[in-house]
């Protein structure tokens, strides 16, 4: 597995199923604008998928050494945002309900 992979279920360990209860959602995420993974929550579970999702309601795009740093805690996702290592593509708030998910 690429290190990418690694990291996207480095994150997937740390899911937090009381912050998903009741929730149905699908994050996208496009990593190096060619690796793409799909985070589906819903119902205090957390399925990873390969492979770009029509159905992801916020995709966050970054580059590999972004996503490790963000999931490793070396790197402040508001702080990759905003430095622009980081961008969000649809529901915006719901992007910031990744940190309760998948708290560091």
């Amino acid at each position: 597995m690429t290190s990418v992979a690694d990291a996207v279920q480095a994150m997937k360990a740390k899911f937090n199923p009381a912050a998903a209860a009741g929730l149905d959602l699908v994050f996208g995420f496009r990593i190096d604008e060619s690796k793409h993974f799909s985070l589906i929550v819903k119902d205090s579970t957390c399925e990873l998928k390969e492979g770009e999702n029509p159905d992801a309601q916020v995709t966050l795009v970054m580059d590999a050494e972004t996503l490790e740093g963000i999931v490793d805690g070396s790197t402040d996702g508001m702080q990759a945002f905003m430095g622009g290592k980081l961008r969000a593509e649809g529901d915006m708030m719901l992007a910031m309900k990744l940190s309760e998910l998948f708290p560091s």
